[in-house]
């Protein structure tokens, strides 16, 4: 672990432009570029050919979060804008409650002008089915680099979900130095998203049509969904000099019984659609390993810590591990693992499940550029120099790759 602790985050660096940055998706999702990497070789094609690179042998994995709108605006009556961005639910903490929950929530927050708000509550009134709701947000505590913030309505008729959808922006990525757009609300999303909960989009799965899911399906190559909420901290820098000094978000992760039992018949043998997919299936293995010790870990103690996989060298197979939590499972009569994962992938790190990776091209500096160094074992700078060269599109909307190892 030493030396993944130390790696320097400045070798992680390249130079990219602003104009190779896409500011907007291509006109048809599936018509972005894709890079192929292939045993170190490296070309490059059309993402609607996706089908003649997955290998039939392995399962595709999906992401099928959605990203809510989660940035909110309040006016003060001093007419000082302050800017509310939901985290995470504090409570109700599950997702799926939080947004059928009615009159009143909170959630971990992150404040846009905070000196201007140091108490009270800030008030709002929406227009919703055509009745007037006065929205309320009140700050009630700190919760690390975050506040928690409890919202009230008074139509008891109307969810949060509803509350959001009318009050709430869709939050894109800073880097694209624009505001949100009516076309991001079907941009930003995957054609397969189905559960909120993301403040950020698995940027992979922008590229999918139901075309490129008819061809994938033609060629016999079958497909898996799993759910891991993106937290804002995906977008956060590496400011430490070595990466021992960056703390991992933590994401929530929602994985079903039949998913895992699938992924046991492939063998582990995973082409997974996103560094999302990626972290949560990488985490899978190390949950399996917590349950061989310890086979009645209640769903928090599940968690999967930020350097657990440089700490210990468990002995089980991707298999065993996978199966432990099937036995969990079915001991509790669960259908769905519910937990957290801060798993940090970067150099050094053994991958388990993951052989075959579909993701596009990231920030300089990042952990995102670490998992795929990872992945490529170093070879990323020769994937990204083709990719500058070759007038590939950065970032989330930008073109995608294929990275075969």
């Amino acid at each position: 672990m030493t030396d993944t602790k130390h790696i320097q985050i400045k070798d992680y660096d390249y130079p990219l432009p602003d104009e190779r940055i896409a500011k907007f998706p291509v006109a048809e999702r599936d018509h972005s570029k894709l890079l192929v990497y292939r045993h170190g070789e490296v070309t490059d094609d059309m993402f609607y050919n996706l089908s003649k690179y997955v290998p039939k042998e392995t399962l595709m994995v999906f992401n099928n979060t959605r990203v809510i709108r989660a940035r909110l605006h309040f006016t003060k009556t001093t007419g000082a804008l302050i800017e509310v961005f939901l985290l995470e639910p504090a409570f109700p903490a599950d997702y799926e409650q939080m947004f059928h929950t009615t009159k009143e929530c909170s959630w971990y927050c992150l404040i846009g002008n905070l000196k201007k708000w140091k108490n009270g509550q800030l008030e709002t009134t929406l227009n919703i089915n055509g009745c007037d709701i006065k929205f309320t947000a009140e700050k009630i505590g700190e919760h690390g680099t975050s506040h928690e913030v409890r919202f009230t309505w008074d139509n008891p008729d109307v969810s949060f979900a509803e509350i959001i959808d009318h009050a709430g922006e869709l939050p894109i990525p800073p880097y694209l130095n624009r505001d949100t757009q009516e076309s991001d609300l079907t941009t930003y999303q995957t054609v397969y998203s189905k559960i909120k909960g993301s403040v950020a989009a698995p940027t992979a799965g922008l590229h999918f049509t139901e075309n490129v899911f008819k061809d994938l399906e033609a060629h016999g190559i079958e497909r898996e969904e799993l759910t891991l909420h993106v937290g804002a901290g995906t977008f956060r820098p590496v400011k430490s000099e070595d990466i021992a000094g960056h703390t991992m978000h933590t994401e929530y992760i929602s994985v079903r019984k039949k998913t895992i039992e699938k992924i046991i018949s492939y063998n582990a043998n995973v082409t997974a659609v996103g560094t999302t997919s990626v972290r949560t299936l990488e985490s899978l293995y190390y949950i399996g390993v917590k349950l061989h010790s310890n086979p009645d870990a209640t769903e928090e103690e599940l968690h999967v810590n930020q350097w657990e996989p440089y700490e210990e060298h468990p002995q089980l197979t991707a298999i065993e591990a996978l199966q432990e939590i099937v036995n969990y499972l079915e001991r509790h009569e669960m259908s769905v693992l519910n937990t957290s994962t801060q798993i940090i992938i970067a150099p050094g790190y053994e991958y388990k499940i993951v052989k075959v990776l579909i993701t596009n091209f990231h920030q300089p500096k990042s952990t995102l550029l670490l998992l795929v160094s990872a992945f490529v074992k170093g070879d990323w700078r020769s994937i990204y120099r083709y990719a500058l060269s070759h007038d590939f599109r950065f970032l989330s909307y930008g073109d995608s790759s294929i990275l075969i190892p």
